[in-house]
């Protein structure tokens, strides 16, 4: 199967088949459950859940693969930035303090500084693979639909869902004005020098803008045409009924809202895992 990147590709599967007020609220109590702690347990355990539904969605990493690499950056500058500024705030959090080694008097690696900056680094791998279901595995008219029913002004969603439709035609249209482009003599390789690169780029991002205005004018006389905006509430085609499945997913993200909750109140009295106690 040839998947585009950001494409919603129709499958038939335990995820696909959930309602998408199911897998935003699963996304949603299963990210509270990951913020309010900061135990590398629960985590882990969110982890694992995130992945068993992330294998059972059979998303390409074709479709994922930017998101991937941005996440990996980000990440990759958190860690960076936290050593950078605040290198001891592990310790301060731990009360302790085991040496790895030393750089400077400030700069100190220490085993409570990895286990801080490990658990951030967890909260984000255990969340995203949910929200990649949600936007991945959700048709774009039934997350808009789905994200109404629980409250949200379905202007907002209804916009969300344009725009998640509209990212695959933008590659294809920087894709194919890109071969086009090359095709006439610009060389967008590395064999090129960054600054001609650059400008190459501009050249092929010049027409993209126009012909995404022209797109946007396009979709908003339709929408003016069929009335969107006039009424403060609407109807919608693509909404799925909740089912027993439904209920099981939400079931397993409660308990692991409710795993986290207690790991807090009754067993760490906090929301740190503190293991060098």
């Amino acid at each position: 199967m040839n998947t585009k990147l950001f494409d919603y590709v129709e499958r038939h599967n335990f995820i696909y088949d959930l309602s998408g007020v199911t897998k935003f609220l699963c996304f949603m109590i299963a990210g509270a459950a990951v913020m309010f702690t900061y135990d590398i347990r629960v985590m882990v355990v969110v982890f694992v859940v995130s992945m068993i539904a992330f294998l059972l969605s059979q998303i390409t990493f074709q479709q994922i693969r930017l998101m991937v690499i941005y996440v990996a950056i980000f990440m990759l500058m958190n860690i960076l930035l936290t050593f950078l500024f605040h290198p001891q705030y592990g310790v301060e959090i731990y009360g302790t303090k085991h040496v790895i080694f030393s750089i400077t008097e400030r700069y100190t690696l220490t085993w409570e500084q990895l286990m801080y900056q490990g658990s951030k680094v967890m909260k984000y791998c255990s969340i995203i693979p949910l929200g990649m279901i949600f936007i991945l595995a959700t048709h774009p008219s039934e997350m808009a639909s789905s994200m109404n029913r629980i409250g949200i002004p379905y202007k907002a969603t209804y916009a969300l869902a344009l725009t998640l439709r509209y990212f695959p035609d933008v590659i294809r249209d920087y894709q194919d004005i890109s071969v086009a482009q090359q095709a006439r003599g610009l060389d967008m390789s590395k064999k090129e020098r960054l600054s001609v690169r650059m400008k190459n780029i501009l050249n092929i991002c010049i027409p993209l803008i126009f012909t995404t205005l022209d797109r946007i004018e396009l979709i908003s006389n339709a929408m003016d045409l069929r009335g969107f905006g006039m009424r403060k509430k609407r109807t919608w085609y693509c909404a799925k009924k909740l089912n027993a499945k439904d209920y099981f997913a939400l079931g397993v993200c409660l308990l692991l809202l409710a795993l986290s909750i207690g790991m807090i109140v009754f067993v760490n009295h906090s929301r740190y895992y503190n293991p060098f106690l």
